[in-house]
């Protein structure tokens, strides 16, 4: 299929793609990573993000983001970043929809009780599940289990943010010093994702999308649910530049408009320096193709050295004054004793599993059972947790 515009060389070319496990037939009006992204829209798993906490648990306000509204914020970053560097905004998109589809409910905080649970038979790791979900949980088609989704958006899924092995193998970042998750492995094992090398560079925009959103949006909501004042987070150098930018301009705006201005604004600084940097990184390397980006021996879609500074000391704050602060840690600890019941009380009484989720063959096989109520809870929204916690305990959760 031709393309509507111009992409750059070192764009991801959908009809070079290495395409699917299952070998399907083109289509005539849509180009393949437009396919995988549009799987992965009209998936469950997509829909179920919208009862999923990002920060604030739902009972918290209508009104605070979601892993939805955050994914789709996500998106509008990286197609953005991808429009402005020439790259192929479809697979950035489908990239950026993708990325939180395999977290369990209640943030990270549910992340970590599920990988403590988990921790005997090789524990819990998003990253390893969003990749089960769109390859073997998703279940709509005849012909196969998961989306089917292009080798180009798979690799940019599970390696979006770095290699995780060396060429020999041995992990490295997150995974260095213990094994890669399990999913990654076995798909891995059939289906190399080159480990070693760096994703395309529309996966690096997409996740340097995912930090952009987070820090501007988690810093908006932070503000309004009034965890920390204006004047506190003017102590981040960045924030006090673009608050000084904005006092000069409108001296009498009213707090509101000021929260929204503060993260419009800083959206776009951090937008503006990511394009500069990368046009400067993929200059300086002379990347003739896709490949070139891959083989490159660092990021090349990243920030500048001074705005990586501002961002860290940005990240430093939010986790001290929002991510721990004691009205969000302690519904989080709540949430988390929720995640570890659930497991216990599925571990030690697999027949109160649904139907379709119960174990083929019974339960002798513990190792197997433990990683099927590992994949039913990580599926769970918030919601749905709250009411099976209320159904295998008959009470109810304080997470307030």
């Amino acid at each position: 299929m031709s393309r509507t515009r111009v992409f750059a060389d070192y764009a991801s070319d959908p009809a070079a793609s290495r395409g699917r496990a299952f070998a399907e037939p083109e289509h005539a009006m849509r180009t393949p990573f437009q396919r995988d992204r549009d799987r992965i829209v009209h998936s469950t798993a997509f829909r179920r993000l919208k009862h999923k906490t990002q920060v604030f648990v739902y009972s918290e306000g209508d009104h605070f983001r979601t892993r939805l509204t955050h994914t789709i914020e996500v998106a509008q970053v990286a197609r953005s970043l991808a429009r402005a560097l020439g790259l192929d905004e479809d697979l950035t998109e489908a990239l950026a929809l993708s990325h939180d589809l395999g977290h369990p409910p209640f943030g990270h905080a549910g992340e970590r009780a599920l990988d403590r649970c988990l921790r005997e038979w090789g524990g819990f790791d998003h990253n390893g599940q969003s990749l089960a979900v769109v390859t073997r949980l998703e279940k709509r088609y005849p012909e196969f289990d998961g989306l089917n989704l292009t080798w180009e958006t798979l690799e940019g899924l599970v390696k979006h943010n770095g290699p995780l092995t060396l060429p020999d193998g041995t992990p490295i970042g997150p995974y260095e010093g213990r094994k890669l998750p399990r999913q990654i492995r076995a798909f891995d094992a059939d289906i190399p994702l080159d480990l070693w090398t760096f994703a395309s560079a529309e996966a690096q925009a997409a996740a340097l999308a995912d930090d952009i959103a987070y820090d501007s949006h988690d810093t908006d909501d932070g503000l309004r649910a009034r965890l920390f004042s204006m004047g506190q987070i003017a102590e981040v150098p960045l924030v006090a530049r673009i608050l000084g930018e904005i006092g000069a301009r409108y001296p009498s705006l009213d707090e509101a408009r000021r929260i929204h201005e503060l993260i419009r604004r800083l959206i776009t600084v951090t937008i503006e320096d990511a394009v500069a940097e990368t046009r400067g990184r993929i200059a300086r390397l002379g990347a003739r193709n896709a490949a070139d980006i891959r083989m490159a021996s660092m990021p090349v879609v990243a920030f500048s050295a001074s705005m990586e500074s501002d961002v860290r000391v940005l990240k430093e704050f939010l986790f001290t004054r929002m991510y721990r602060h004691p009205r969000v840690d302690g519904v989080m600890k709540e949430a988390g004793r929720v995640i570890e019941r659930l497991f216990t009380r599925l571990l030690e009484r697999p027949h109160l599993l649904p139907v379709d989720w119960a174990l083929e063959g019974g339960e002798k096989d513990t190792k197997q059972l433990a990683l099927r109520i590992g994949d039913y809870i990580a599926g769970m929204t918030d919601r749905y947790a709250v009411a099976e916690y209320q159904r295998l305990f008959d009470e109810t959760p304080e997470l307030r």
